[in-house]
């Protein structure tokens, strides 16, 4: 099985003004003459990892990290105004053109994947393949299946938990409860629900190796800031219309695409994987029977960093 390759340092780093206040943090890592790739990180909001440089192989690819608008190393954190997909895809563009790509490989996971979807059908002429894991197709079923009707029926004790934590808000409508309690003046009520849902989030993503933060401990600016984006984005209907995804498939060029997808994962169920497979059926979809969301486990990193090395075969820089 393959693993991660060894830890590796940005040879350059770029701070770009994309407008609104933001300010991008953005890393290459690698061989700058190697095959450009994009890496897309999750959330909306969480930010990208050091051990995400480690799924390409620094001899071959150019990879291209950047922290999307209001997370991350990018400035200033948690800011709303500004911040929507139609945002981020210009930003990817004006990223690409900064550095002198034509084309680039799509590399993303989970709200990562929904990206470089969403790039795809925007930018066909510009995409030389996908690599996708987790796919999340950002419909209101796949919300709801995260935040109303789901992974609740798995996870109960935690459901009730993070009802709870609404004080009776909401209606039913628990997005537009967490989000009016995350924007109101108490800021007990803020942290509190930001750690009930930061505390959902990780048990639904992470499984039975998710540990239980102290009930008591201090909730950071940077755990109230992250839900914010994820509830920003999720009461928006992630700023995109109902099911565009599916529906715009034909607009992805007939490039490789590589799909992988846990059979544990709690938080986009396989279907969606599935679904897509069929949208594109140049596709190749690859379910891993022990894996569950995050990109981490043997399994999972076998299969990102194999799908990584198989795209350096068929794609030339």
């Amino acid at each position: 099985m393959k693993e991660l390759y060894p830890p590796i340092v940005p040879y350059a780093v770029h701070i770009l003004k994309v407008g609104n206040g933001h300010s991008l943090y953005v890393e290459e890592c690698g061989n700058p003459e190697g095959i450009p790739v994009v890496f897309l990180h999750g959330g909306p909001g969480s930010g990208c990892k050091t051990y995400h440089r480690s799924f390409f192989d620094p001899d071959k690819y150019r990879a291209i990290l950047f922290d999307q608008r209001g997370s991350g190393r990018s400035t200033p954190h948690g800011r709303l105004e500004g911040n929507t997909t139609s945002h981020l895809l210009a930003d990817m563009e004006l990223i690409r053109k900064h550095l002198g790509i034509k084309s680039w490989l799509l590399f993303g996971g989970s709200w990562g994947a929904t990206l470089a979807l969403l790039y795809a059908e925007s930018f066909p002429h510009r995409v030389n393949g996908l690599v996708l894991r987790g796919t999340f197709l950002a419909r209101q079923r796949d919300l709801d299946w995260y935040i109303k009707d789901g992974a609740n029926r798995i996870y109960p004790e935690l459901w009730n938990d993070l009802i709870a934590a609404l004080h009776g808000e909401g209606n039913g409508d628990y997005i537009a409860a967490i989000h009016t309690l995350l924007h109101g003046e108490d800021e007990l009520a803020q942290r509190r629900i930001a750690r009930a849902w930061s505390i959902w989030g990780g048990q639904v993503a992470l499984g039975n190796e998710f540990i239980p933060p102290d009930s008591e401990g201090h909730v950071s600016s940077l755990v109230l800031q992250q839900a914010r984006i994820e509830v920003h984005y999720g009461i928006h209907g992630y700023f995109i219309s109902e099911n565009q995804i599916l529906l715009d498939c034909r607009l992805i060029p007939n490039v490789p695409v590589i799909l992988i997808h846990g059979r544990r994962d709690l938080v986009c169920p396989v279907e969606s994987a599935c679904l897509l497979h069929k949208h594109l059926p140049f596709s190749r979809l690859r379910i891993l029977p022990n894996a569950g969301h995050i990109a981490g486990g043997a399994d999972m990193i076998d299969a990102v960093v194999s799908a990584a090395d198989e795209m350096a075969l068929r794609i030339t820089p």
